[in-house]
């Protein structure tokens, strides 16, 4: 699948995220996937705010799932487990969804409050 890349920033860390926009590129995911960069990720790009919940169906990688705002800021951090069905959702409504590798977030001391950059946020009022 042909899909756009995006280069992101979270603090001084860049991210090298494939980009999932249209509705099959955003059920497919990483699924099938056996390996990926240190620094490459995917970001879900919903239709709307809302509150978004994912699952590890089929996808033999264990991943980070980071929930942004529209500025990019997290708002909440989970970790995923391979082919697991449990759901991981965030409360708050968020448009943005950013997975990587396990424990790439908490290894850079990146959580709930730091902001993201890249193309596709909204700058802060």
């Amino acid at each position: 699948m042909n899909q756009v890349r995006l280069q992101l920033l979270a603090g001084e860390h860049a991210i090298d995220a494939r980009v999932a926009r249209t509705p099959e590129q955003r059920a497919l995911g990483l699924m099938h996937r056996a390996a990926m960069e240190p620094n490459e990720g995917m970001l879900f790009i919903c239709d709307e705010c809302a509150v978004q919940s994912f699952w590890m169906k089929d996808t033999p990688l264990p991943l980070s799932i980071a929930f942004l705002e529209e500025d990019g800021t997290i708002a909440h951090v989970g970790e995923m487990e391979p082919h697991s069905l449990e759901g991981h959702a965030c409360e708050q409504p968020v448009r943005y969804v950013l997975e990587m590798p396990q424990g790439w977030f908490r290894e850079r001391g990146i959580g709930p409050g730091t902001r993201v950059e890249g193309p596709v946020f909204r700058p802060g009022d």
